[in-house]
């Protein structure tokens, strides 16, 4: 089951570089999104995808999750949450300000008109 979660991961990856190298910034928000959860999924697969119980100290299981790699997958969510909103308002205002999505136009390159 790891090696499957990582080939995903890596299908993540290579997606959001693909689409973090085109010109249009909406299309590289979303790829910093599919690299934030390709992220996401490695960091939860190299923590060990096992079965067991919650790790509370009134239980007595055979075998316990360890708890980091979900704390850490849950706070870099909320962070890729906010970033993703910033981006997106970014996006939104430099649009309507200079009317393009268009990453050469934006940098002022007049050679692409």
């Amino acid at each position: 089951m790891e090696i499957l979660m990582c080939i995903v991961a890596g299908i993540l990856f290579t997606a959001a570089t693909y689409l973090m190298l085109s010109k249009s910034i909406l299309r590289i928000i979303i790829g910093t999104g599919l690299l934030s959860h390709g992220a996401h999924l490695l960091i939860l697969t190299m923590g060990g995808l096992k079965k067991g119980a919650a790790p509370l100290l009134g239980e007595h299981a055979k075998s316990y999750v360890d708890p980091l790699p979900q704390a850490l997958i849950l706070t870099a969510i909320v962070i890729s949450f906010g970033v993703t909103s910033f981006f997106l308002v970014l996006a939104y205002r430099s649009y309507q300000e200079l009317g393009t999505d268009d990453m050469d136009q934006l940098r002022g390159n007049d050679q692409y008109e």
